[in-house]
């Protein structure tokens, strides 16, 4: 029997949940385009008095303690049903936000309602005011009578966000923030939001004019907007005694029948309906919206006309059709709304209207963090199940509510999306492998994951942002984190049968070392299918052999077209200069490979040796020694402090020409540069040049050939001009070195910025030289401290090398013995010889500045 009723008990008690289940189903059917929340509930349910179904706010809010109003206060509203019996307050945290993501997404018009009943839950009878925001930018200031008041702030907003933050602010002495119900509707209807310009309409009043009852919002109204029964003085109600039917088509605002059903008309001794309205802010955009509806059957003789005036401006005079309703949208208006509709002067019936709605112009258009960036974040806190209290609503905006851990890129002018360009998670608790989302922050430049219990490896993507030095990644505590896998994967999967093989059977114990260390010797070489092992001391480097003497690529010293260059330290404590690829560089394996070819068979001490190089799992690097001084042109360029002397731009020029002599004409087939330029040029502590970048080098076939014929490749303002047919030889190359040679004697650029345009060094030279004004020509930071004869050797050399006619242009050979010739002439002259020093001049400047 016991048993029996058992069971009854738990078939009723199934029973009542698929009812309830079913009915909840229904509902939301009922209901497209809803999101009904009753805050502080603990269950959702099914709420008779309106016709919605209502959601706990659980699943919105992360935060927040669930309070029941004062029984004194918490009687049924006709408007709410069951919403303002309890409410949500938040002790904690300055900013708490409910999320809401509509299913039809963004780009659409929603409105949303708050609504506020203080109710003395907390028995403190203490009225809180707090700010209500909407995103990231303010909306209302919700301030509240007495205990027993209730409020309700509507907006209609035009979302272009997946989500809407609806967001209440502790401004700090206006008491504990609450809400009693949030609510979104779906609205299609351009009438409201119809310009691009325009984000959001605050909604001042609803009203509906005559009416007969005290509530119409949902069902009657199809978006829920609750139509309040008002009367104003000198208007009198109106019923119609028609059976009104319209077509939906005929009324894009889809205002209920019910609300047609009734109108006010002037009273007996009044002609018109007429309505003041002066805003409390004047600097606001009002606009009023209009419905009218015939509510009578016309008879013969009878005519209703009337003429509609808003702000002063005459919209038209009107006759109604029973059958189509009329909207009359007025035009916006700061701060003041008047209108007036009186009868035309061939109208026997009085004026009417039904309905109006009264809003208020909000422009909420300061600009959001970007969306990707939200995204991510949001899926960072749900995958390692953060909950930081400050961890809601927009990442990065208002910047005075920008998410602990963060730091977003400034976006003051409205103009761009914030983005999130550090984030500190140090001891968050994080758990498990690093998820794919902190790829996705794609401006992010600092990472910081240390102390927390990470596993697996470093993702891909962020691993090439760190190469390439776009990304600086700390994760120290995290012992089963690894920056990458491949290096130890393949040798333990060598070992291991051996090991076991050596264990098994002794007897073969000195033959398996021998095959163990000879296996290891063949992994060396062969683990890297395209590497190679460097004779002498160029040798091949593992992958982490290249992250150990990067320091984890830690030290940026230099970038070109190839990748980042990272200072590196190597065991013996000598510096290095590591150059890694990089995945978006125009350059790639061929010119990788190229120079570790070139580098391999020619030596020159006016070339930068190749120390070692790494081409595997996807890391191609370049190993050289490091030179302290940097290239030519930063010292140039003034990113250097020190200026090099006359003396010692003419050694540069002749430790960089006899590199290039060497290239054509002691290397057998001979070898040209092609991308001959002064940022190729490295200088050591004491300023000896040496040549770099050999990825675009092509060595000529045989001895008799004179020139490749290849894709067109250099840099702009160093390649000769007649190369854009594709035709290399060793004159291109001597046309780079001409315009290198006017950097250093001109201290300006291969491209000098004159205003609005440019001009080459060499027209600009040539113009100077037609002058005769040396001084002009020569480097002014130098004060005259150089000989005029060896000047003027040297802007002839690099002149003859700029010739236009490639054959016109001297052998390298012969511009290594005129280079010497202008060093001859400027140690040989001595001070007394030298330029007048410019000192006069420059105090004489420094007076007039």
């Amino acid at each position: 029997m016991n048993g029996a009723k058992t069971l009854v008990l738990v078939t009723e008690i199934w029973i009542y949940f698929v009812l309830l289940s079913t009915m909840a189903k229904m509902s939301n059917m009922e209901n497209p385009g809803f999101i009904s929340i009753d805050c502080g509930v603990d269950a959702d349910y099914f709420d008779e008095d309106t016709g919605i179904f209502f959601k706990s706010d659980s699943e919105f809010v992360s935060t927040g303690t669930n309070q029941i109003v004062h029984e004194k206060h918490g009687a049924l509203n006709p408007y709410f049903g069951k919403q303002l019996k309890n409410l949500r307050s938040f002790d904690e945290g300055t900013r708490n936000c409910y999320t809401l993501k509509p299913e039809q997404g963004s780009y659409n018009n929603y409105l949303i309602r708050a609504s506020f009943l203080y109710g003395n839950y907390d028995g403190k009878n203490q009225i809180p005011s707090f700010d209500l925001y909407l995103g990231v930018n303010f909306w209302k200031k919700v301030e509240l009578q007495d205990a027993g008041t209730w409020r309700l702030y509507e907006i209609l907003h035009g979302s272009s966000r997946d989500t809407i933050d609806v967001c209440l602010m502790n401004t700090g002495n206006g008491g504990v923030p609450f809400i009693s119900a949030l609510e979104l509707r779906l609205v299609n209807s351009s009438s409201y939001i119809d310009d691009q310009s325009v984000s959001s309409l605050e909604t001042l009043v609803r009203v509906d004019a005559g009416p007969l009852t005290d509530k119409i919002r949902y069902k009657d109204d199809p978006y829920d907007r609750i139509w309040w029964p008002m009367n104003f003085n000198n208007w009198n109600p109106s019923a119609s005694t028609l059976n009104i039917t319209m077509q939906e088509d005929n009324d894009n605002n889809k205002v209920p029948v019910d609300v047609f059903r009734t109108a006010a008309v002037p009273e007996s001794n009044q002609s018109s309906l007429s309505y003041n309205y002066t805003d409390d802010s004047p600097w606001y955009s009002l606009y009023v919206i209009l419905y009218f509806f015939e509510i009578e059957k016309i008879l013969p003789g009878q005519r209703r006309k009337f003429a509609v005036t808003i702000n002063g401006d005459d919209y038209g005079a009107f006759t109604l059709d029973n059958s189509k309703p009329l909207t009359i949208r007025s035009t916006k208006s700061l701060g003041v709304v008047n209108f007036s509709i009186n009868p035309t002067g061939d109208s026997t019936l009085p004026p009417i209207l039904n309905a109006f709605e009264l809003l208020r112009e909000i422009n909420l258009l300061q600009l959001t963090t970007n969306q990707a960036d939200v995204d991510a974040m949001t899926e960072i806190k749900h995958t390692y199940k953060i909950n930081r209290i400050d961890w809601q609503g927009d990442p990065c905006l208002p910047s005075n509510y920008t998410w602990t851990g963060l730091i977003c890129s400034s976006n003051d002018n409205s103009t761009e999306f914030s983005k999130i360009i550090s984030l500190n998670l140090t001891s968050s608790n994080l758990r498990g492998e690093i998820t794919s989302a902190f790829s996705n922050l794609q401006a992010m430049q600092n990472l910081n994951l240390n102390e927390n219990q990470l596993s697996g490896v470093i993702p891909q993507i962020l691993f090439e942002k760190v190469t390439n030095g776009l990304l600086q990644l700390s994760f120290n505590g995290n012992p089963k984190l690894r920056l990458i896998a491949p290096c130890e994967k393949t040798k333990k999967s060598l070992i291991l049968p051996f090991v076991a093989s050596i264990a098994s059977n002794l007897v073969f114990l000195v033959l398996g070392t021998v095959i163990i260390i000879w296996i290891i010797k063949r992994h060396r070489v062969t683990k890297c299918s395209k590497c190679s092992l460097l004779k002498s001391k160029n040798r091949s480097l593992t992958c982490s052999e290249i992250i150990s003497i990067t320091n984890n690529f830690r030290e940026v010293i230099g970038e070109g077209g190839f990748g980042k260059v990272y200072l590196g330290n190597l065991s013996d404590g000598n510096q290095v200069a590591v150059k890694l690829l990089s995945e978006s560089s125009k350059q790639g394996d061929k010119e990788f490979l190229t120079e570790v070819e070139f580098l391999l068979v020619v030596h020159h001490r006016s070339l930068v040796p190749l120390l070692g190089y790494c081409n595997e799992e996807g890391i191609m690097a370049l190993v050289y020694d490091y030179m302290k001084n940097g290239s030519l042109q930063q010292h140039l360029s003034g990113s250097r402090a020190n200026i090099i002397s006359w003396e010692k731009r003419l050694q540069i020029a002749i430790d960089a020409a006899h590199g290039l002599e060497y290239l054509h004409n002691g290397c057998k087939p001979p070898i040209i540069h092609r991308d001959f330029k002064s940022s190729n040029i490295l200088l050591t502590g004491d300023l000896q040049a040496k040549i770099s970048d050999f990825g675009l080098s092509r060595a000529l076939t045989t001895l008799k050939d004179t020139h490749v014929t290849t894709q067109p490749a250099g840099t702009f303002g160093y390649l000769d001009p007649s190369c854009h047919s594709g035709i290399f030889n060793k004159k291109t190359d001597t046309y780079s070195f001409g315009v290198v040679l006017l950097e250093l004697i001109t201290g300006q650029p291969a491209i000098i910025p004159v205003e609005d345009d440019r001009c080459h060094v060499i027209q600009w030279t040539h113009s100077l030289i037609e002058r005769g004004d040396i001084k002009s020509i020569v480097d002014p930071k130098l004060q005259g401290e150089f000989n005029l004869s060896s000047a003027w050797k040297a802007v002839e050399i690099a002149m003859s090398c700029v010739a236009p006619n490639a054959t016109q242009r001297p052998d390298m050979s012969y511009v290594l013995v005129e280079l010497k010739e202008s060093l001859s002439m400027e140690m040989a002259s001595g001070d007394d010889k030298k330029t007048q020093n410019y000192t006069t001049a420059l105090l004489n400047q420094q007076d007039t500045s």
